[in-house]
């Protein structure tokens, strides 16, 4: 990514919220239209990890690993555009895959020197816990997420100061007090699509751009779309749009093959 630009990619989390999908996660990626990226392939043997990959840096922004973690990576905003010369956010994200657990995963981020990177929030999850890990250009911070519905942006979890999170977790807490959302969330895959496909448009105060969840400028915007859905089984449904989900169909996507296929 350009120096002088920051990710506004969103995920949002539901972190043992429903009653047998211990992990819920809906996530667009936004970047620069000319970055060449991959859609989600094998990226590491051992352990077998899977994602879509950076082909720039060969990093990851979005991982699931054979050992049920899940790993995502957003950027943070930097001071002055940030260090080109840093090394890529997206690698991070895919060491911390390598983890046996999310717990290891946490504690690998926290022993690495936030200097080395730009500034960075960094989910790790599995299915017993969950991890955001911030560089803000210092120290890495590691906090652990409580159970509930989580939404991660370029700022902390759960910042009602950035505009998307402010005008949507309200529609995806909604969401995942419903029923049918509570007794099947892999069946709500449509509504999800649409939470993430909104165009509601504020301008961030911060830097006064635009900020949507799905994103379209000239040069920059969302350019796909992920929805993962864990079970208390060894059960993991993943499905990738690669596009924009407003106009791009989400399909079944690769897992880590110690896995079901999805269903």
């Amino acid at each position: 990514m350009a120096a002088n630009f920051s990710s506004m990619c969103t995920l949002a989390i539901y972190f043992r919220a429903t009653r047998d999908g211990p992990v819920v996660i809906a996530a667009n990626r936004d970047e620069f239209l000319e970055r060449a990226a991959a859609d989600p392939i094998t990226l590491l043997e051992r352990p077998h990890i899977v994602g879509g990959k950076d082909l720039r840096a060969g990093g990851t922004w979005l991982g699931i690993s054979e050992h049920g973690i899940v790993a995502g990576l957003l950027n943070r905003r930097a001071e002055n555009g940030g260090n080109p010369d840093a090394r890529s956010r997206g690698l991070l994200c895919l060491d911390a895959l390598r983890c046996r657990s999310a717990h290891e995963a946490a504690e690998f981020a926290a022993r690495e020197r936030g200097s080395d990177y730009n500034p960075f929030n960094l989910l790790m999850v599995s299915r017993t816990e969950a991890f955001v890990a911030y560089n803000r250009g210092a120290a890495i911070e590691v906090v652990e997420l409580k159970p509930g519905l989580h939404l991660l942006s370029n700022l902390d979890v759960d910042d009602f100061e950035c505009p998307k999170i402010s005008a949507s977790y309200g529609k995806f807490a909604e969401l995942g007090n419903r029923a049918d959302f509570q007794r099947d969330p892999i069946g709500q895959r449509a509504a999800l699509g649409a939470l993430l496909a909104d165009h509601n448009t504020q301008l961030d105060s911060r830097s006064g751009r635009p900020n949507a969840l799905c994103l379209h400028l000239e040069n920059y915007g969302t350019r796909s779309s992920s929805l993962i859905f864990m079970r208390d089984t060894h059960e993991i449904a993943h499905y990738f749009a690669p596009g924009p989900p407003c106009r791009t169909a989400y399909a079944s996507a690769i897992v880590p093959r110690t896995q079901e296929p999805n269903p």
